[in-house]
């Protein structure tokens, strides 16, 4: 325990209180071309995004448990969970959780549920930060977590059908991975299904404008982050994690869930059900201590989704694979630089290998205004000299043409 008084400074007045703010968020004002990616994105997000979601009845609505009092904060949530199961081409979506990591390891508890068995394998090309999380909520459950090595930048096949037995509740991909490197896993669904568990795939729902959907190839599961969808970076958060699945284990599923009803004159309503959470039922019988969702930003990317309509959402999905596919051919025809993965299938993302730390470049470039890329070295052994770009739609060519004059003058 520590003793004696605390040392904090003297006291402010209300004004040196807002000069001395002022001064602090100054220091985030300078501008850098976002090249980020690895799991959360500098997208465009229209006004009306905001206009709406900032109105008192949304921004302040309280929990629906009185759905007679609650019908426009549930017709929402259920015009969110149609719209997730249509991008993801499953049968059953949840009210959200509360970011891409923690949905993805609510998955494994449900997988756990549905096979009664214990053995989770999940590849290294999975986002390493929701590989942490997994790790950490885990750590002290009965369950034993086996992880393979990507192979080239895709999900390891062999590894993954030598690790796969009878025990195996669920085996763990994404697409695009952590790399961008786009997979089908349909072939994978099979074996997996074959030995009767569960495939959970992790999805960037931006790419389902133009790729294939998890449950056109055979996922059980789909989870993601939806900060990308009219939700900014914030510096974390707060953001927005979706789950769907097949019809078939809805009844496992976490958190809430809104169904659409008639009442007795055949009016239209909506009211929350199937609620086996540990505050309605019987603590040991809950599928998750789960309380409560991401209400407010399950609203922003249902009116973020539906300002664009689908032509549109299709376009932004375009726009950001073609946009970085020419910052890919710009960047690797600089000397010395050149792509990490033989296989060059990829979605707004991908890894260049310097001819220098990555660390060092990503620095000097930051100089220069461009926040270009992450360093892959802090999540993966050997690629000390290798950097993960991104491309969204909000990039332009002037911008990608003045980070390739960047870096082949850092380099």
């Amino acid at each position: 325990m520590r003793s004696g008084p605390l040392k904090l400074a003297e006291g402010l007045s209300e004004q040196e209180v807002r000069q001395r703010l002022a001064e602090l968020s100054a220091k985030n004002s300078t501008h850098l071309t976002c090249f980020l990616g690895g799991g959360f994105y500098d997208h465009f997000i229209p006004a009306a995004v905001y206009a709406l979601t900032g109105r008192s009845e949304f921004y302040t609505a309280y929990t629906p448990y009185q759905p007679e009092i609650s019908q426009g904060t549930l017709q929402a949530i259920y015009e969110y969970q149609s719209i997730i199961c249509r991008l993801t081409d499953m049968e059953a979506s949840n009210a959200s959780l509360y970011d891409g990591g923690t949905a993805l390891y609510e998955a494994i508890m449900m997988a756990l549920r549905i096979t009664g068995r214990n053995k989770i394998i999940i590849d290294d090309s999975v986002n390493p930060i929701y590989r942490v999380m997994i790790e950490s909520y885990t750590r002290n459950l009965q369950i034993e977590l086996k992880q393979t090595h990507a192979q080239d930048g895709l999900a390891n096949r062999q590894a993954i059908y030598e690790c796969l037995n009878e025990q195996t509740a669920a085996v763990i991909v994404q697409n695009p991975n952590f790399f961008g490197c786009i997979d089908d896993f349909s072939d994978l669904a099979e074996k997996v299904h074959e030995k009767g568990s569960l495939l959970i795939s992790s999805c960037y729902p931006i790419s389902l404008g133009i790729l294939k959907a998890p449950g056109a190839m055979g996922v059980d599961i789909a989870t993601g982050e939806g900060q990308s969808l009219g939700i900014p970076m914030s510096f974390g958060g707060p953001y927005l994690g979706f789950m769907a699945t097949r019809m078939k284990y809805v009844r496992k599923m976490p958190g809430r869930i809104v169904g659409e009803t008639r009442d007795g004159q055949n009016r239209r309503g909506y009211v929350l059900t199937l609620q086996a959470r540990e505050q309605h039922i019987r603590r040991e019988k809950a599928t998750s201590n789960i309380c409560s969702n991401e209400a407010l930003c399950a609203l922003t990317a249902l009116i973020y989704l539906s300002l664009l309509g689908e032509e549109g959402f299709k376009e932004t999905s375009q726009l950001c694979a073609d946009k970085a596919s020419y910052a890919f051919h710009r960047l690797t025809a600089i000397p010395g630089v050149k792509p990490h993965f033989k296989a060059q299938w990829f979605y707004n993302e991908f890894v260049l290998d310097l001819p220098g730390e990555a660390t060092d470049v990503i620095g000097r470039l930051i100089e220069k205004g461009f926040a270009t890329g992450f360093p892959l070295s802090r999540y993966y052994k050997g690629m000390e000299n290798s950097i993960l770009v991104a491309v969204t739609e909000k990039r332009t060519k002037q911008e990608i043409g003045m980070l390739a004059e960047a870096l082949e003058a850092v380099l």
